[in-house]
């Protein structure tokens, strides 16, 4: 990132944490005096709305009507990773500042998304960090195994199993661990869906299908408030909202489960 030079025009991203500043339903556009950013750091990070969108340094103490991310799923794809890009590089550079081999003060890379330490006879340089996840909606029959988390719990919201990449792990790997501990069942059959960025702060949501294969439902209580199977025709608990990759993959999954042995 750099000083933000008075003339610079364009849309401008401004973040705390995984809030942005929203107002009036989108980023805030002019030159980089009339919005009286030009004292602050930013760095240009893509196109919103065909004009330059310019990431700020995120300042500390920043008193503004935030939104939530979360909050604006609704909006097209490639606005809402855009969104993620930005929150997530604002959290890498925050959290290092200093270098993770010798402690030494690091600088932001000009030529591409990094920072390198100072010191000259270390200069590690390192990069953003991206925490991978599973989420995989599995089905039995004309069924959909759906499960309410416990932070879930006041809204009774239903989702799909998710959870972290461990070390030396493939996804599939992961998608039959985290299905068999959070619920005690087996899957097969294991096929990718897709993947949403997910900017809380840096995670990488890589979403799956999968089929039943042995096992009654032993709920990881730690974790899950409830899990049950759901007729693809009979009535749905609440899901997540539209625009998330879980609803995606429940809908996916009651379309295969609807068309099954027709």
């Amino acid at each position: 990132m750099k000083n933000i030079a008075s003339h610079l025009s364009g849309f401008w991203l401004i973040t705390q944490g995984s809030n942005v500043y929203f107002p009036n339903q989108n980023l805030p556009f002019g030159t980089a005096e009339a919005l009286g950013l030009q004292q602050h750091d930013a760095l240009l990070i893509g196109e919103w709305e065909n004009q330059p969108l310019f990431l700020v340094a995120e300042m500390a103490n920043d008193a503004r009507e935030w939104t939530y991310l979360y909050d604006l799923l609704t909006l097209p794809a490639a606005q809402f990773h855009l969104l993620n890009r930005g929150i997530e590089l604002n959290h890498f550079y925050k959290t290092h500042q200093f270098c993770g081999k010798c402690g030494s003060k690091t600088a932001h890379t000009a030529d591409e998304w990094a920072v390198q330490c100072q010191n000259e006879h270390c200069g590690y340089r390192a990069y953003p960090v991206i925490c991978p996840s599973i989420i995989v909606a599995v089905r039995r029959g004309k069924e959909i195994l759906l499960a309410c988390h416990k932070r879930h719990a006041d809204s009774k919201m239903y989702t799909t199993i998710a959870g972290f990449v461990e070390v030396g792990e493939t996804f599939e790997q992961t998608v039959r661990r985290e299905v068999l501990e959070e619920t005690g069942v087996h899957v097969k059959n294991i096929q990718y869906f897709g993947s949403q960025p997910w900017a809380f702060p840096n995670s990488q949501m890589v979403g799956f299908l999968a089929e039943y294969d042995s096992g009654d439902i032993r709920l990881q209580e730690a974790e899950i408030a409830d899990a049950q199977w759901f007729h693809c025709d009979e009535p749905l608990p609440n899901l997540p909202p539209q625009g998330t990759i879980a609803l995606a993959l429940i809908n996916a999954t009651l379309e295969i489960c609807r068309t099954k042995d027709k």
